[in-house]
């Protein structure tokens, strides 16, 4: 990366919505996104962590503030998953409240300024790969701080929703059965290369349109973000506007950060309990 100093309100967008990447081979396709991975992984903990110290001290008399907490946000979300899922699974509220409360404190990370999180994390990915002996360690002057606005990481969460979608099916259809109702829903057994058209692309569609959503939402706002925080080089105007302007987004994904974890559960859910309908 070029010097700080040298940057251009260009260079200095690309460079924080580039992801720290490795190859595990010369010329392959397949890459690992080091930053997206790490910091889905690390937040992941953090969310499991909060969850035991609220129910390592969980009372059945009088609850703390945090267990208080706790139990309103999960009586919430168990609500909204039985309300959208009509079958008899135990495994769709565990499913929700993963997928909520994991998403939403990846996209919690949005509410810190970029640099707070990618300046620091690009000098300790350059020190590793110089200690690693790396020809050239400020290739890897990268992090891209928020999971969510890389679509590989909104990708692998639908995708995982996917396989969940076929083992729902799978579990109260049989294998005849969900083979059986691709070729014949909805136009009956004549028109069943219409039907496996159809069935297909409907199926293959939820997951596509699960990622783009969320990945969409995330990204857009990380750009947004990081054209207020350019914006704060243009003079004195320019450091008020932008913070102001920063103010005003920062309220405004008060409401959406939260927003899209519940839409991305929701529809889950939904795509679940379709999946064991039988048409």
């Amino acid at each position: 990366m070029a010097a700080e100093g040298a940057q251009t309100p260009t260079t200095y967008i690309q460079h924080h919505l580039k992801n720290l990447t490795v190859s595990f081979q010369e010329g392959s396709i397949w890459t690992l996104h080091v930053d997206t991975f790490l910091t889905a992984c690390f937040m992941g903990l953090i969310g499991v962590f909060a969850m035991w110290m609220a129910t390592r001290k969980a009372t059945a008399g009088v609850p703390g503030k945090w267990q208080a907490f706790v139990e309103i946000v999960l009586e919430f979300l168990d609500k909204q998953a039985k309300d959208a899922y009509h079958g008899a699974s135990k495994l769709v509220t565990p499913i929700a409240i993963t997928l909520f409360v994991w998403i939403l404190l990846m996209n919690l990370l949005k509410m810190i300024p970029a640099d707070f999180i990618a300046v620091p994390m690009g000098k300790l990915s350059m020190l590793v790969a110089e200690m690693a002996g790396a020809e050239d360690p400020s290739k890897y002057n990268y992090w891209k701080p928020v999971p969510t606005a890389d679509v590989h990481a909104t990708l692998g969460l639908s995708i995982s929703v996917f396989f969940l979608m076929i083992f729902f099916a799978l579990r109260a259809k049989g294998i005849g059965g969900f083979v059986k109702e691709l070729f014949v829903a909805p136009f009956g057994p004549w028109m069943f290369p219409a039907n496996l058209l159809l069935n297909a692309v409907e199926l293959l569609s939820k997951p596509v349109s699960l990622a783009m959503r969320l990945f969409g939402n995330m990204f857009g706002g990380e750009i947004v973000f990081l054209l207020i925080w350019v914006l704060a080089g243009a003079g004195v105007f320019g450091v008020v506007a932008s913070g102001a302007f920063g103010l005003g987004w920062m309220l405004f994904h008060l409401l959406v950060i939260p927003l899209q974890a519940f839409i991305f559960m929701m529809l889950s859910v939904v795509y679940l309990s379709l999946m064991e309908e039988h048409h």
